[in-house]
């Protein structure tokens, strides 16, 4: 039994129980034992009026008949009074009966005893057959002897079943008072022997022998019991035994021992007279003693029961204490560990957890406050207590060091990378003047190269500031297409010629969000390409729906287990706080942070057949109108317009209507150049109001390639180029349509190293 993981109070009352439960069955075990005796004494009483007054009247009828039966065995006739003693000896036995049948007598018996009762009925049984054999002279003296002798011995070994007294004094007097019975049928049965022999006229073979035994066993009988018996009765037996009946009866028994044969002169009157007398003088002294026997029993009963209710009640008394005590100290043991155990848990689950997020708010916390003394006494569990005390002081301190530690490392991020976005900033800025000033292709496919590496730094400088705490500073004023804020997500992608734009509905953007959701949008397409094959696409598609307008991007990697998805998920759904030991999933926490700040949900699903799909919700208080095309109504190219066309550099192809936006080039929109000059020559597009910029080489740079019907391949590079150098044109087509409409705005101010402003910072 495995006790370890129990309560406190379910082993604090083990250890009650067990003790108490041994004191009380050893109570109960004492006072069983006393409580025994005290019963056995007062059924000694029972036992004496239920059993030994009807008993001694049944030995004494068959005592009479046997005496009869034997003289009408001796003579030639049947004698009338043998029919009378005969009903009255079943008389005695049915009153026998009665008393041995009742529930009175076999409650206070023992098993020895209820033995015995049943030896004497099945003896008793027997008489009438004996009385049978009698009758028809099928037994002789000394069968008709034995037969009655027998079921008087069987009355004799019932009383001395009664002879079982918890006193050892009462009980040697019970026996000796047995045994002067005993004696007393052995005087009976010399008796019955003499006078079937004088009615006889002589002893028959064998009888006077067994009269010599009998009168010898019963002086033997009467001498031992009257030892056992108390100074006053042995007192009162010497007097019976002296007086003229016993001394003139043992006269008569010496002289029937002495001759062999029947004296010729023996006085059968005063034998008669002198049995008669002794025999009543003894059961009359047997009468008394048991009498005297039984109520000496009761009060001695009474007093062991007043010892036993005395011994009982202090007993019990004691279980109670016992049992209080242990309650007591059990209860205080219990409240004691229950209050270590709750300022425990007090601690663990809410105050420390409360402090910690009152030192990430800013607050101050009190350390002694926060972690008062408990006073527990001044016993082990107090010293526990004090213990513990030490420990919260520390774990609150330890709390307070690791906050502050944690708000030092935010600054630390913070700091590095401000200074970071600084930077970026002025690369981008200076990388904008030279693409502007660059007309050849190539070096300007290398700018934009470059340009491209630059902004993912700025992603990443972001994404330090999303780790300290901070909001990135990247924000537009005027709402942006969600085309384009696709288009801006990918072109801060690695693999973003990986990525296809499908169908994206209409629809806009608030420029308060464009930034994050950007950022948003390009972790979630980044972790598409970098945990599915190269070989792969990703595809990006939007549609709005009711509450919002959903992004979903799906790759063909190899998916996610439901556990890690669901876990995936969980971290999605909330802003948790940074964790630096959890660094594997650092694009979750990223996403995490910009989604919980503008409402945005961010759900991963298992993708049809294979892969993921990430599924990003913008709520409808951040979706508008999709805003117009082409340049602004007042003719000049707007901040907003310049940095989203800067964003969406990689994603040169104007937006249409009836195909996937950024897969289809009308072929209206690229006019060739003259032959012999390397040059870019800008036509106005058919979408947006934006020439397109078609490359150009000369015979004396390269030579013209040769025309064929089907399109040459082109490698990947040579199509960046391409589009690279078509994003150039069109942003110059951009800057000169300004400038024929409108007078040209002033340029803007460089960017300060370490605090762009808000218009700068993603420019």
């Amino acid at each position: 039994m495995n006790t370890r993981d129990w309560p406190i109070r379910a082993k604090l009352t083990a250890l009650v129980v067990g003790p108490v439960t041994g004191l009380l069955a050893l109570w109960i075990f004492a006072t069983t034992l006393t409580f025994g005796p005290a019963l056995d004494l007062l059924a000694a009483r029972t036992l004496l009026y239920d059993l030994g007054r009807p008993g001694e009247s049944v030995v004494a009828e068959l005592q009479r008949e046997r005496r009869l039966s034997v003289v009408q065995l001796a003579g030639d006739t049947a004698l009338p009074a043998l029919a009378e003693q005969r009903i009255r000896t079943d008389q005695a036995v049915a009153e026998l009966r009665r008393r041995v049948d009742g529930e009175k007598l076999r409650d206070a018996a023992d098993d020895l005893l209820d033995t015995r009762l049943d030896q004497l009925v099945s003896a008793l049984d027997a008489l009438p057959a004996g009385r049978g054999f009698i009758d028809s002279r099928k037994v002789d003296r000394a069968g008709a002897v034995g037969l009655y002798s027998g079921m008087i011995g069987s009355a004799f070994q019932a009383f001395s079943g009664m002879a079982t007294l918890p006193d050892a004094e009462l009980n040697r007097e019970a026996l000796a008072l047995t045994a002067l019975g005993r004696s007393r049928e052995l005087l009976g049965q010399a008796d019955a022997l003499l006078a079937g022999a004088v009615t006889a006229g002589r002893y028959a073979e064998g009888e006077h022998e067994q009269l010599v035994r009998t009168i010898e066993n019963q002086r033997f009988l009467a001498e031992n019991a009257v030892a056992d018996l108390p100074p006053a009765e042995r007192a009162g037996y010497q007097r019976l035994t002296e007086g003229e009946g016993f001394v003139r009866l043992r006269a008569l028994q010496d002289t029937l021992v002495r001759a062999r044969d029947l004296p010729a002169g023996l006085d059968v009157r005063a034998w008669e007279t002198s049995y008669a007398a002794v025999s009543q003088g003894l059961r009359d002294f047997e009468l008394r003693g048991a009498d005297t026997l039984a109520e000496r029993s009761v009060p001695m009963a009474v007093r062991i029961l007043v010892r036993l209710a005395a011994a009982g009640v202090l007993g019990l008394l004691a279980i109670v204490v016992c049992v209080l005590v242990a309650l007591r100290v059990g209860r205080s043991l219990d409240r004691r560990l229950t209050g270590v155990r709750t300022a425990a848990l007090e601690m663990a689950e809410h105050r420390l957890p409360d402090v910690v997020a009152r030192l990430r708010r800013g607050e101050e916390v009190d350390v002694a406050r926060e972690a008062p003394e408990l006073d527990h006494g001044g016993d082990e569990i107090g010293q526990v207590g004090r213990a513990f005390n030490e420990v919260r002081r520390t774990a609150v301190q330890a709390a307070v060091d690791e906050v502050t530690l944690r708000r030092g490392l935010n600054e630390v991020f913070l700091n590095i990378a401000r200074r970071s976005q600084g930077l970026v900033h002025r690369q981008l800025a200076l990388l904008d003047r030279l693409e502007r000033r660059t007309e050849d292709p190539d070096e300007l496919a290398g700018l934009f190269q470059v340009d491209h590496l630059a902004t993912r730094l700025r992603r990443h400088a972001e994404d330090l500031v999303i780790l300290a705490g901070a909001a990135p500073g990247r924000g537009w004023r005027n709402p942006v297409a969600a085309v384009d804020v696709v288009r801006g997500a990918i072109s801060e992608v690695e693999s973003y010629d990986r990525v296809d734009v499908g169908e994206v509905q209409p629809a806009g953007v608030l420029g308060r969000a464009v930034g994050d959701v950007i950022h948003l949008l390009a972790e979630l397409i980044e972790n598409a390409t970098v945990f599915s094959p190269p070989g792969t696409r990703v595809d990006v598609t939007g549609r709005s729906v009711p509450g919002g307008y959903t992004i979903e991007i799906t790759d063909r990697g190899l998916g996610m287990s439901p556990p890690a998805m669901a876990e995936a998920n969980r971290k999605l759904s909330r802003a948790p706080e940074f964790d630096p030991a959890d660094s594997a999933r650092l694009g979750h926490f990223v996403v995490a942070r910009l989604a919980a700040r503008h409402g945005v949900r961010v759900e991963l699903r298992p993708a049809v057949p294979g892969g993921t799909t990430a599924v990003v919700l913008v709520p409808s208080d951040l979706v508008t109108d999709e805003p117009a095309l082409g340049p602004a109504t007042d003719g000049a190219a707007g901040p907003d317009d310049r940095r989203m066309a800067k964003v969406t550099r990689l994603a040169t192809v104007p937006r249409t209507r009836a195909a996937r936006p950024g897969r289809d080039r009308p072929e209206s929109a690229v006019l060739p150049m003259p032959a012999g000059r390397t040059s870019s020559v800008e036509t106005p597009a058919d979408g947006d109001g934006l020439p397109r910029r078609v490359r150009r080489r000369g015979p004396v740079a390269r030579p013209r390639p040769v025309a064929v019907d089907n399109p040459a391949y082109r490698t990947p590079e040579e199509a960046r180029r391409a589009m690279s150098a078509l994003q150039a044109g069109t942003a110059r087509g951009r800057r000169d349509g300004a400038r024929r409409d409108a007078e040209p705005s002033p340029p803007e101010p460089p960017a300060a190293p370490d605090h762009p402003t808000a218009t700068e910072r993603d420019a």
